[in-house]
């Protein structure tokens, strides 16, 4: 009996060593060494200062930037620590009332009729509520009220937009996305 416990004991030390800090700390190692950005948060910056990551959502309230999805983190942004979706199905009223107000938004802020179709990106938050990304068609709405807020003409903007436009993953995976950030930086940008 004293045998198996002795026994036991050392393999929990083992074990604790082997999983709990030397494999921990050499995937750590090697994710700083060869995916130094993606392990740092993809964090992007502009004249040396962090202005967000490629992997979160920001809000972007002036007509002068593209819009992204609504988060589904109410109140708190694009908090990634209230990260999860609304959990509100296609029967809830709630969803309903909160999709409708959001596509009238978008339908007053870009000039639209009040019959203008809204790609569902622009009214419907992604499962985590903090996606970055929007479809090109959800860019492509917004290039007339950003080209008169900045004075410039509709098909630079449109340029720039697809300039940012990224392939699905591995070529397959997901749809055509441009990540709003990006886009709002190569936005500055142009203006210089």
């Amino acid at each position: 009996m004293l045998k198996e416990i002795s026994t036991s004991i050392r393999m929990l030390l083992v074990l604790t060593l082997v999983l709990g800090v030397f494999y921990p700390l050499s995937m750590t190692g090697f994710a700083q060494l060869f995916f130094s950005s993606q392990a740092n948060g993809s964090l992007i910056t502009k004249d040396g200062q962090v202005v967000g990551s490629e992997l979160i959502g920001q809000t972007f309230a002036s007509d002068a930037y593209f819009n992204g999805r609504p988060s589904a983190a109410g109140d708190d942004g694009y908090d990634a620590t209230s990260s999860a979706g609304s959990n509100l199905g296609p029967t809830s009223e709630k969803l309903m009332k909160n999709i409708t107000e959001r596509a009238d938004q978008v339908r007053q802020d870009n000039d639209l009729s009040q019959t203008a179709m809204v790609p569902s990106d622009l009214v419907m938050a992604s499962g985590s509520g903090l996606d970055p990304h929007i479809s090109p068609a959800a860019a492509k709405l917004q290039i007339t009220r950003i080209a008169k807020a900045r004075g410039l003409a509709e098909n630079q903007v449109d340029a720039l937009v697809e300039k940012n436009i990224e392939n699905p993953q591995l070529g397959f995976l997901g749809d055509k996305r441009v990540n709003v950030l990006r886009l709002n930086l190569a936005l500055d940008a142009m203006a210089l």
